[in-house]
């Protein structure tokens, strides 16, 4: 590999890298602020908290690999053209193979990666992650649930104890369920206990009523000795293990799926919408690449009217992610979006491909971006315009002139 190569490697993996961090910093805090809930509401302590933060992070890398390659591929090149680096490698009659080998080089080792990622590390974290939930849930009524505050056990289900007796007893349990629309359930009772099985949790009520409300409004009251209100579906699922859904599976599973599973059971084309996900997913770090090369790969004069080659490709490359999640959510329901998946990335690889064996430019018509600097300057102008007046306005009259 020539030195040049080497040089425009180092540059792009240093801004990739940079990149790669810092968005994965924002999702990544995202991400982890929707489940600081699993602390709040089940009493689990910082700790878990933390593990379930490093548990996200597996989801999230992979996710935000293509937008940090298009990024920085797009700004080295736009980078390396402002200061006539891509200039001077051309005169020198360099093959455009120099600068399009290195990019490539990165752009499939990121694309291995995130495949990797996708069907090793993001399983077995997602598969953690719904272990600790479970144990979270399983823990809610025998060892958290606080006396006198409602806790929320599930959407929709609310569960009240007034007071801890001994022996392991509860007093004063209130249980509200709303999960059904059409039905809402109120629970009243003056004693009970949590009761674990080999097929999870119960909750034993005694001397007690239910209120049933149907959906126009009746209301029935039935009295109770004894009720026991099944919490399984809520803890660890059947058998006191979590259950699993086709995200979570790995991809031998997904290659071959257990003909007693509940979503394989269900709908079949789950599973298979998951592994078409999962073999067409890593491509997209080598199309944000290659859209980047297509775009900005040339040398271009500074008088040429063009949008900044980041804002280009990202707009280009949004739109094929866009169409790989909404075939993503399609295929569960439709084998033909299934088609789609592999075909939007490849076909925007061998698109680019041309543009770039061809010598042309990916971008907007010169007339386009003519036509869209001059609102954007007419808008920035009027903006200016505009807080000039106001500053004139708070001026004192005395100091004017």
């Amino acid at each position: 590999m020539r030195v040049i190569e080497l040089y425009i490697m180092r540059r792009t993996f240093a801004l990739f890298a940079a990149a790669l961090l810092w968005v994965i910093a924002l999702v990544w805090t995202t991400q982890v602020l929707n489940r600081i809930d699993l602390v709040t509401d089940s009493g689990q302590s910082a700790g878990t908290f933390f593990f379930v933060a490093a548990l996200v992070l597996p989801s999230v890398i992979p996710i935000v690999i293509p937008f940090a390659l298009g990024i920085a591929v797009a700004q080295t090149l736009a980078t390396m053209n402002s200061d006539s680096e891509l200039v001077v490698i051309n005169a020198s009659g360099a093959p455009r193979a120099t600068i399009i080998r290195p990019i490539l080089i990165i752009a499939i080792g990121a694309s291995l990666a995130s495949f990797l990622i996708n069907n090793t590390l993001e399983p077995a974290s997602r598969q953690a992650f719904r272990s600790v939930l479970a144990n979270a849930r399983a823990d809610l009524i025998t060892t958290v649930l606080q006396e006198g505050s409602f806790q929320k056990v599930d959407d929709g289900l609310f569960v009240q104890v007034s007071e801890r007796l001994p022996n392991g007893l509860l007093g004063g349990i209130f249980v509200a369920d709303s999960r059904d629309e059409n039905t809402k359930l109120v629970y009243h009772a003056r004693t009970g206990a949590a009761v674990e099985r080999e097929e999870g949790s119960i909750l034993v009520m005694q001397d007690g009523m239910v209120q049933r409300q149907s959906v126009n409004g009746d209301v029935s009251t039935i009295r109770f000795d004894s009720y026991a209100f099944d919490l399984s579906q809520f803890t660890s699922g059947g058998g006191g293990e979590p259950t699993l859904h086709p995200k979570d599976r790995s991809l031998a599973f997904l290659l071959n799926p257990d003909v007693n599973d509940t979503f394989y059971k269900k709908s079949p084309q789950i599973i298979r919408a998951e592994l078409h996900m999962r073999l067409s997913e890593w491509l997209y770090p080598l199309v944000f690449a290659m859209v980047a090369l297509a775009v900005a790969g040339d040398a271009r004069s500074f008088r040429e009217a063009r949008l900044h080659p980041i804002v280009t490709t990202m707009a280009i490359s949004l739109i094929v992610r866009w169409v790989g999640f909404y075939s993503g959510t399609e295929a569960e329901s439709s084998p033909f979006f299934s088609f789609v998946l592999y075909a939007a990335p490849l076909l925007m690889i061998g698109l680019c491909a041309f543009f770039i064996l061809t010598n042309r430019v990916m971008e907007l018509p010169t007339h386009w971006v003519e036509k869209l600097n001059a609102r954007l300057q007419r808008l920035t102008d009027s903006m200016t315009h505009w807080r000039v007046r106001l500053a004139s306005r708070r001026t004192p009259a005395g100091r004017r002139g």
